[in-house]
């Protein structure tokens, strides 16, 4: 019986172990590569303490109708255990207003206008405090007593002495015009709570509103909101337990 050379079975046995090594090098790569997807998996059901949404866009364009409440940001959170939730707003807020007056003949003209941007945070639907807060809100009045335009309903004539008198006209007369215009633009933050949440996932959404009023004699009104670029962040916090003063002060 002949036998291979020693020469040549030491060489397959080489290329065995090398076709053996490269396979291991290969399996332990595909177990390194898969451990950080895993890993990633799982950590986005994980729980978190902080969550956040910004938007770039205006929340609510530019408007002069009123709004019901809307939902502007929404996220959801999951807590491991019993916390308390601290959530923040932030918005840009404009406010235009606009006024007229006609007065002549010394009466008196007032026109007012409001605009009014409103905000507030639910929890599961459920309403977190303060509860509404307003971010925005101006009220304009403009008043005034003007005799008019009379320049031209004046005429010269001769009274029963004799003289010379200036007599006005009241049906001539035209009555003037004084307008007021107020565009502004601020930003704006507040902080809401909802004290005493279970663990498990929980829905936070921040609504808006947009409001006007306003009223007129002679001249007129018109009022418009924008709520411009915005932030919310909700924080899994853990409030002191039994505070000397409470943390949610009741309305009266």
């Amino acid at each position: 019986m002949e036998y291979p050379p020693i020469k040549q079975v030491r060489s397959r046995s080489r290329q065995k172990a090398k076709h053996m090594k490269r396979h291991l090098v290969i399996a332990l790569a595909s177990i390194a590569l898969a451990a950080p997807l895993a890993s990633f998996a799982q950590s986005t059901n994980a729980s978190a303490k902080v969550t956040v949404q910004t938007s770039y866009l205006n929340a609510i364009p530019p408007t002069s109708t009123p709004t019901e409440w809307q939902t502007v940001l929404e996220q959801n959170l999951k807590m491991a255990n019993n916390h308390d939730l601290l959530v923040t707003a932030g918005f840009e807020v404009g406010l235009y207003t606009d006024t007229t007056v006609n007065s002549k003949l010394m009466a008196s003209d007032t026109s007012t206008a409001t605009a009014s941007v409103k905000v507030r945070v639910l929890v599961d639907g459920k309403l977190a405090a303060p509860g509404e807060v307003v971010f925005g809100k101006r009220t304009q009045t403009l008043t005034a007593t003007l005799e008019g335009a009379i320049a031209s309903c004046l005429s010269i004539i001769t009274n029963s002495a004799g003289g010379l008198q200036i007599v006005l006209n009241p049906e001539c007369v035209q009555p003037e015009v004084i307008g007021l215009m107020q565009d502004t633009v601020s930003a704006n933050s507040f902080s809401f709570t909802m004290p005493n949440l279970a663990s498990g996932y929980h829905n936070i959404k921040v609504q808006a509103k947009i409001d006007f009023k306003g009223s007129a004699q002679n001249g007129s009104f018109s009022a418009a909101a924008v709520l411009g670029k915005g932030t919310m962040t909700a924080e899994s916090v853990r409030l002191a337990i039994n505070p000397p003063f409470p943390y949610v002060i009741q309305s009266q």
